[in-house]
């Protein structure tokens, strides 16, 4: 007996049947299964901050080349596109399941890399603004955990930090250690179920190597980034591998639980307090008038019905009456139900889990598609409308 396991993003079921039955899945989200030492690629998307909109691709900064000297980015899709990911290869080296100690990125241990006074400018620059270093192992982005003392709980922060700042100077973080885990569905079988990278700043005198190996002291000093005289320095790397329990299906759970700090809660559970607040008030200066209307209406029943009309009656004579700019008013009803069923469609197939952050830029993709396709929609309830005001011109 076999177990069919349906696969959409985190959701899975296991049925067992009598019958042998076989796996599959939705296109593009076919987990990929490694063998012990196989090669693995990783691929950087961009650098992004919180206090700007703009990314930068990541070979923007001079970071260490592939070793063959060139790089090529990967096709991307619309939403992708739209989104600023400029998916490229990069020249760390890891293995499934194989360890690696502190190892030199680039160059050799004579010959350390250099950065001129433009360039480490640049890099200060991106520093300052806090941007973020993003990078792909197996389609699943690099987070970096953070221990939460208040709520005594790890945390999570999407990629990693490019530097830091201490005072007026600037710290570039140069030294990753890539930290993998993998899951066994089966023996001799490996799958990538998370990717957290420590990021740290290591001055060039203090690294020690031996055979191209580097050794990183208990103690040791951050790598300034010099605007005036340019910066030497290295950039380093390890790997390190940890058996999981966390199944493939399950392994974007963290992304997903991640908290983001510059959400301002309070400002939009402020504004939402604001917004029920006035609705209330108005609701209730409407329902008092209506019914002070209604009870002068029983009142003068008994009172000749030539009386002129006052109050909510007077609201008759304009419900079909066709507003002046009813064009204008046609084609913004049509806008809204565009966007309203663009909307509903994205959320019903999201929900069912064929957008999940696997398939990097489907969200966006899909949202653009339907949006132009509800144009005929639109068009046709925008036509229906204004044909029953009375337009001759539809």
């Amino acid at each position: 007996m076999h177990s069919l396991h349906f696969s959409l993003y985190t959701l899975s079921f296991s049925t067992m049947c009598v019958i042998q039955s076989s796996q599959f899945y939705i296109p593009g989200m076919a987990p990929v299964e490694f063998r012990k030492g196989q090669q693995i690629d990783v691929k950087a998307v961009k650098m992004t901050s919180v206090h700007t909109q703009l990314p930068y691709e990541y070979y923007s900064l001079p970071f260490c080349l592939p070793k063959n000297g060139s790089f090529h980015y990967k096709s991307e899709n619309l939403g992708e596109v739209l989104r600023g990911d400029r998916i490229v290869n990069t020249p760390y080296e890891i293995k499934m399941a194989e360890d690696i100690k502190c190892s030199l990125l680039c160059h050799f241990p004579n010959k350390p890399m250099h950065w001129h006074a433009e360039d480490s400018q640049r890099v200060i620059d991106r520093i300052q603004h806090e941007y973020f270093v993003h990078l792909l192992v197996d389609n699943l982005p690099a987070a970096t955990p953070i221990f939460n003392q208040d709520v005594e709980d790890t945390q999570y922060e999407h990629g990693y930090r490019l530097g830091s700042v201490v005072g007026d100077k600037s710290y570039i973080n140069n030294h990753l250690k890539l930290m993998l885990m993998y899951h066994n569905p089966a023996p001799e079988v490996y799958r990538v179920v998370g990717f957290h990278v420590q990021a740290k700043s290591v001055y060039i005198d203090d690294l020690k190597f031996n055979d191209n190996v580097c050794s990183i002291p208990t103690k040791f000093r951050p790598q300034l980034v010099d605007a005036k005289t340019g910066t030497t320095l290295y950039f380093t790397y390890e790997v390190e591998w940890k058996h999981s329990k966390i199944s493939w299906a399950s392994r974007w759970d963290t992304y997903l639980a991640m908290n983001d700090v510059q959400i301002h809660w309070f400002s939009i559970i402020n504004s939402l307090v604001v917004i029920f607040f006035l609705s209330g008030i108005l609701t209730m200066i409407i329902v008092r008038t209506l019914r002070r209307d209604i009870a002068r209406y029983n009142a003068d029943d008994g009172i000749d019905e030539a009386v002129e009309e006052t109050g909510w009656k007077l609201v008759h004579g304009d419900v079909f009456r066709p507003p002046k700019n009813s064009r204008l008013f046609a084609a913004v009803i049509g806008s809204g139900i565009q966007i309203f069923l663009m909307a509903l469609i994205t959320l019903f197939f999201a929900m069912l889990g064929m957008l999940s952050p696997a398939s990097r830029g489907a969200l966006m993709t899909v949202a653009i598609f339907l949006y132009v396709f509800m144009g005929l929609i639109a068009g046709y309830f925008s036509a229906r409308l204004y044909k029953t005001m009375k337009g001759r011109e539809w």
